[in-house]
């Protein structure tokens, strides 16, 4: 279906324009991860952009959802502007540019988020205008390129930053509305990704374009289609190789000893303490970004020592959703001429856990792991990379979430397209993964190691408190903003004002059906005394009940229980 085209740059704009992006680097994310090579050639641009848009859009949805409006083709040039009762300019673009921020990916998914804040900032601070012409997106595409070039501690030239600056450039000589604007941006930024191969040696070592620089004049398409109703045609360069095998056989960087550790998180903090971490993290890695404003930042760097770099963050404000991210062999500044291609191992383990205190306990366990964040679900494509990894021929998933199980089938049958056998055990809580990992056994044959899996998490019933965060039915009747929810099963059972009450109640429910194991995991925010009380608990009530407690730090709910 054409795309209803728009006269100018309002709030229905914005809205068709990050949809028109989303579908577009779902499109393009693979193309755009295979020629992935600088800084990092981990592989995940492309994802990592896609997933930064995505957050956006669910912003701007939220936005418009919370004004109820109809959205349907409209005459601009007849419909009066007072008929409009939807979302202002200023509100669309500020969702927009905070979703980004918040969802931010990667080098390039946080470098995207500043140029859409740039852009917001631009066009949230013309007063109550509702919509804005082309001089205003001329403005808002210069000022996002400038502001995306102070948020990186070092620019290099032939990457993403490069690509702005050409789109602003173009667009500043443009006349006329806003399409012909996004035109010459659009066409300026594509001329520009051509290039980027002639400005960095790595790219032209490769036989590639830059990947981020891909992205954006991928949005910058969806831009142009949202002003025209038409898709201007093909990104990638005409002589760009889109081949993973690129990536293989022209290594991405010289340095060897580059560091180790990709390091992410959002930080509540003031401008003067920001300054100063950026001194800070500049001296202990590469790849720099740091975007936001406002006391919430994005901070983004590669480092040797991670703990250090969340250390500078806890010392400078707030950092949470914290994503550590440790390069494997041949992705992060390696020649890949020294070290001879890693053996696939025969099995692996890859499970989604909540919070770092889980990731560590099943790495120990021999899994890899991938973090959810709260409010966060992984996409296929980051659980296909989770899956690479790994460098198994056989690997057995565990998506450890019920709502997981269809981002984790269509992942899985995406590994096997790549010559991976892999095991889906559908795992509705990370206690049943813990139950599942427990009984797994590598040297045992594949599809009997799955089925003692498989028991093993079916044999655990799991349970979760939590806070509410509004107002709710549920099958145990009306919740408020902050009662104390305990779900079994998934189903919520219980409704209290204590932690320790809701949590016994809980245990003592499940435990009358029987069982012989309790295992508690306790996030950041549960009381430190309610581990200790529920064991004592299951000591003196339930003699034949053996319990275990674990950290999952920030997990998003309180506690989790497992009874098997």
């Amino acid at each position: 279906m054409a795309q209803v085209p728009q006269r100018f740059f309002d709030a229905l704009a914005v809205r068709t324009w990050c949809g028109l992006s989303l579908r577009a680097l779902g499109r393009a994310r693979e193309e755009i991860d295979a020629i992935n090579v600088y800084p990092v050639a981990d592989g995940d641009t492309g994802t990592n952009l896609y997933l930064t848009v995505e957050s956006a859009v669910a912003a701007v949805e939220a936005v418009f959802a919370a004004h109820e409006v109809d959205e349907g083709p409209r005459d601009a040039g007849k419909a009066p502007l007072d008929a409009y009762d939807g979302p202002s300019l200023a509100d669309a673009v500020g969702a927009m540019a905070h979703g980004a921020l918040i969802g931010a990916r990667g080098n390039s998914g946080t470098i995207l988020a500043q140029l859409l804040r740039g852009m917001a900032q631009v066009l949230a601070a013309r007063g109550d205008s509702a919509r804005t012409e082309g001089p205003g997106l001329r403005l808002a595409l210069r000022h996002a390129a400038a502001s995306a070039r102070q948020a990186v501690a070092h620019p290099v030239e032939g990457t993403v930053l490069t690509v702005a600056s050409a789109a602003a450039d173009a667009a500043d000589g443009a006349e006329g509305d806003c399409a012909e604007v996004a035109r010459a941006a659009y066409e300026g930024a594509r001329a520009a990704l051509a290039a980027t191969p002639d400005q960095l040696p790595v790219l032209e070592r490769a036989g590639v374009v830059d990947a981020g620089g891909h992205g954006l004049v991928t949005v910058l398409a969806a831009l142009v289609e949202t002003f025209t109703g038409r898709s201007p045609g093909p990104v990638a360069a005409p002589h760009a190789r889109v081949e993973h095998a690129a990536r293989e056989e022209h290594p991405a960087d010289e340095d060897e000893n580059g560091p180790a550790f990709e390091v992410i998180y959002l930080l509540e903090a003031e401008d003067a303490a920001v300054a100063r971490l950026r001194q800070r993290l500049d001296a202990l890695g590469d790849s720099l970004v740091v975007v936001g404003g406002d006391g919430l930042w994005n901070v983004h760097v590669h480092v040797d020592d991670a703990g250090a770099a969340v250390e500078a963050g806890v010392e400078a404000g707030r950092p949470y959703r914290i994503r550590i991210t440790h390069f494997g062999h041949g992705d992060a500044h390696t020649t890949g001429t020294e070290r001879p291609p890693r053996e696939r191992t025969q099995r692996a383990v890859v499970a989604v856990v909540p919070g770092e205190g889980l990731a560590a306990l099943y790495a120990e366990a021999g899994a890899t792991t991938l973090l959810a964040r709260p409010g966060e679900p992984p996409a296929s494509g980051e659980l296909v990379q989770a899956v690479r990894r790994a460098h198994a021929r056989e690997v057995v998933l565990l998506p450890n979430d019920a709502e997981l199980r269809h981002t984790a089938a269509a992942a899985a049958e995406q590994a096997r397209t790549e010559g991976v056998r892999v095991a889906l055990i559908p795992t509705r809580s990370a206690v049943q993964g813990i139950a599942a990992l427990a009984v797994h056994e590598p040297e045992r044959r594949f599809d009997e190691d799955v089925v003692a899996m498989t028991s093993a998490a079916g044999a655990t019933r799991h349970a979760e408190v939590t806070v509410a965060e509004r107002q709710s039915w549920t099958t145990a009747g009306i919740c408020q903003a902050g009662d104390v929810l305990g779900l079994i099963d998934g189903d919520v059972a219980v409704i209290g004002a204590d932690v320790s009450q809701v949590a016994a109640t809980v245990l003592d429910r499940m435990l009358s059906a029987g069982g012989e194991l309790v295992t508690l995991v306790l996030g950041d925010e549960a009381p430190p005394a309610v581990a200790a009380q529920l064991e004592a608990r299951v000591r003196e009530a339930y003699l034949a009940v053996d319990t275990v407690v674990y950290r999952g730090g920030r997990q998003g709910a309180l506690l989790l229980v497992g009874v098997e």
